[in-house]
C-alpha cells in the first residue's frame, strides 16, 4: 500500500466515503475528460507513479486509467483546489477517456448550448 503525504493528507477534504473528486483535463488545452474519485492511496499512487490512479466506486477498488482498455492518463501535474474537496489532473489522455468510448465523458447529452 502506497501512503499519501500527511501535509496532503491534512488539507484533503473527503466525502462520507472517504473519497475526493478528482477531475481529468486534457494538457495543452484544457479539455475537461472525465470526472472519477480517489482515495488517499490513489491520489498517493498518481503522484509517485506520474499513472492517472482512482477508486471504482462500483468496483469498490483501485484501477489505473487504462489497464484493460489501454486508454491511459499520464499525469503532468496535479492541483488542489482551495477547498481542498476536488484534485485537478493535467494529463495526456491516449485513446478515449470515456467508458462508453467517447473521446470525453461530456460529449453526449448537450443541456445548454
Amino acid at each position: 500500500m502506497t501512503t499519501l503525504d500527511p501535509a496532503i493528507a491534512a488539507r484533503l477534504k473527503r466525502n462520507a466515503d472517504g473519497l475526493v473528486c478528482a477531475v481529468a483535463q486534457r494538457r495543452g488545452t484544457g479539455e475537461v475528460l472525465m470526472v472519477a474519485w480517489m482515495d488517499d492511496e490513489a491520489l498517493a499512487l498518481t503522484l509517485s507513479t506520474r499513472r492517472a490512479t482512482y477508486f471504482s466506486r462500483s468496483r469498490g477498488r483501485l484501477w489505473v486509467k487504462g489497464e484493460t482498455s489501454g486508454h491511459t492518463q499520464k499525469v503532468h501535474e496535479v492541483r488542489l483546489d482551495c477547498d481542498g474537496d476536488t484534485v485537478l489532473l493535467v494529463v495526456d489522455q491516449e485513446g478515449a477517456a470515456c467508458h462508453t468510448g467517447a473521446a470525453t465523458c461530456f460529449d453526449e447529452d448537450v443541456l445548454l448550448n
